[in-house]
C-alpha cells in the first residue's frame, strides 16, 4: 500500500465581481417590476408581493459581501436574472472544461508536474454541463493526461468525496497521480429572483493534485478520509433529463433551480457534521487540540462558527477556521478547497488540519491531512 499526498492546488477565479450593493439594486428593481405587473393579483391576495432585499439582510444571513461570476450582465438584468453564457459548438472546449483546465494547470505548476504525468482525472461538481461525454474525459484530453477519467456529483461534498476516491486509488496502486477538479458554475442553478437565496452562490473552479508519497517529498499527507450520506429533501434541485416527459413539460418551475429549507438544514446538518468530524478524529487518533486549522465548507459564516466551536470545544482563534465566503460566497464543493489553497502555506512538518465539506444529500466528507 502507498501513501497519498496532496502536492498541488489551483484556483480559477472569474473576472466579474457582483457586490451585495449591485445585487440588491438589481433584485429590488426586479421586485418592483414584478409587483407592478401583478398589481391586481397582489391586491386580491392571489399572490404575495415581492419584498425588497438589503445589504444588511444578506450580510447578517450569510456573511457574504460579494461573489465572482462567469457573467455579470445577465444576472443583474432585472428582466432576466440569470447568466448569459455563449452557446459553444461541440468542437470547442466546454465552459466547465475551460475553467477546470485553468485550475488544473495551477495545481500542476505548484507540484512541478505536467498534464501527461496524470493518469486519473475526476471532475467532481454539484452540476454538470451535460450528461455525456463526461466533462472529466474532456479535461483529460485537453491536459494530455493518460489513464482514465470520470465525473462525480455529491453536490457540495463532491470535492472531498472525489479526493477520497482518488486517494484510495493512489493508495492501492491503481493510479500514480490524480487530479480532482471542481468547476462550479453555481450561478447557473441559483434562482436569482428568490429573496431568500439570491445572494448565496458564486462561480469558481478548484483542482487538487494527489500523488504517491515516494514521488512527492513535500506536500500534505492524507492521513485519513471519511465520507457519509443521509437522505434528505431539504436541499434539492428537480431539474433533469426526464423533465420533458412529465405532464408539465419544460415549464419554468421553481423547483428546477436550487431550493433549500434553510432552518431545517441548519438544525439537522450541524450536529451531523460536528459528530462526523469528531468521530473521524477519534478513529484517526487525533485530538481536536492537535489540529492547527479547519478548512470548512464555505456556505454560511454562522455554520462555520458553530462547527469551529463544536469541534475545538472553544471559540476558534484567528486563523484556525478561515473563511473565504465573504469574497467568494458559497461555491459549493470548491469552498473548502479554496480555503485550503489560500490558508495552508504557513504549515510546517507535523502540523495537522481537517478539510471538510457538507451539503445536499445530506452528504459530509472530511480529510485529515499532515504537512510533510
Amino acid at each position: 500500500m502507498h501513501q497519498a499526498v496532496i502536492t498541488g492546488t489551483g484556483v480559477f477565479t472569474p473576472e466579474n465581481v457582483i457586490t451585495n450593493a449591485e445585487l440588491v439594486a438589481a433584485f429590488n428593481a426586479y421586485a418592483d417590476r414584478f409587483n407592478a405587473e401583478n398589481a391586481e393579483a397582489i391586491a386580491s391576495g392571489e399572490i404575495a408581493p415581492k419584498e425588497h432585499s438589503s445589504e444588511e439582510f444578506i450580510l447578517k444571513a450569510s456573511g457574504i459581501e460579494q461573489r465572482y461570476v462567469m457573467d455579470k450582465e445577465g444576472v443583474l438584468d432585472p428582466a432576466r436574472m440569470y447568466p448569459r453564457l455563449r452557446q459553444r459548438s461541440d468542437d470547442e472546449p466546454s465552459i466547465m472544461a475551460e475553467i477546470a483546465l485553468d485550475a488544473c494547470h495551477k495545481a500542476l505548476e505548484m507540484a512541478g508536474r505536467n498534464g501527461e504525468d496524470v493518469d486519473l482525472v475526476i471532475c467532481a461538481a454539484s452540476n454538470m454541463e451535460r450528461p455525456y461525454p463526461a466533462i472529466a474525459i474532456e479535461i483529460q484530453k485537453l491536459l494530455g493526461a493518460g489513464g482514465f477519467a470520470f465525473d462525480m456529483n455529491v453536490a457540495c461534498s463532491s470535492a472531498t468525496f472525489g479526493i477520497q476516491a482518488a486517494a484510495d486509488m493512489v493508495r492501492t496502486g491503481s493510479v500514480r497521480r490524480a487530479l480532482v477538479v471542481n468547476p462550479e458554475i453555481t450561478s447557473g442553478h441559483l434562482e436569482w429572483r428568490d429573496r431568500d437565496c439570491h445572494f448565496i452562490f458564486g462561480d469558481v473552479a478548484t483542482a487538487t493534485l494527489i500523488e504517491r508519497r515516494e514521488d512527492a517529498p513535500h506536500g500534505f499527507l492524507i492521513r485519513s478520509t471519511r465520507c457519509a450520506t443521509e437522505f434528505s429533501n431539504n436541499i434539492r434541485n428537480n431539474n433533469g433529463f426526464l423533465r420533458r416527459s412529465r405532464p408539465d413539460g419544460v415549464a419554468d418551475r421553481r423547483d428546477m433551480q436550487f431550493m433549500q429549507e434553510g432552518r431545517k438544514v441548519f438544525k439537522e446538518v450541524m450536529p451531523l457534521v460536528a459528530g462526523h468530524i469528531l468521530g473521524h478524529l477519534s478513529e484517526t487518533g487525533v485530538k481536536p487540540e492537535d489540529l492547527r486549522r479547519l478548512w470548512l465548507h464555505q456556505a454560511n459564516k454562522t455554520m462555520n462558527d458553530f462547527l469551529g466551536r463544536k469541534v475545538l470545544g472553544r471559540e476558534p482563534e484567528p486563523g484556525e477556521q478561515p473563511n473565504i465566503l465573504q469574497d467568494y460566497a458559497n461555491t459549493s464543493s470548491a469552498g473548502s478547497i479554496i480555503a485550503f489553497a489560500k490558508y495552508s502555506d504557513d504549515f510546517t512538518p507535523g502540523d495537522l488540519g481537517v478539510i471538510c465539506s457538507f451539503g445536499a444529500g445530506y452528504s459530509v466528507g472530511s480529510i485529515v491531512v499532515e504537512r510533510i
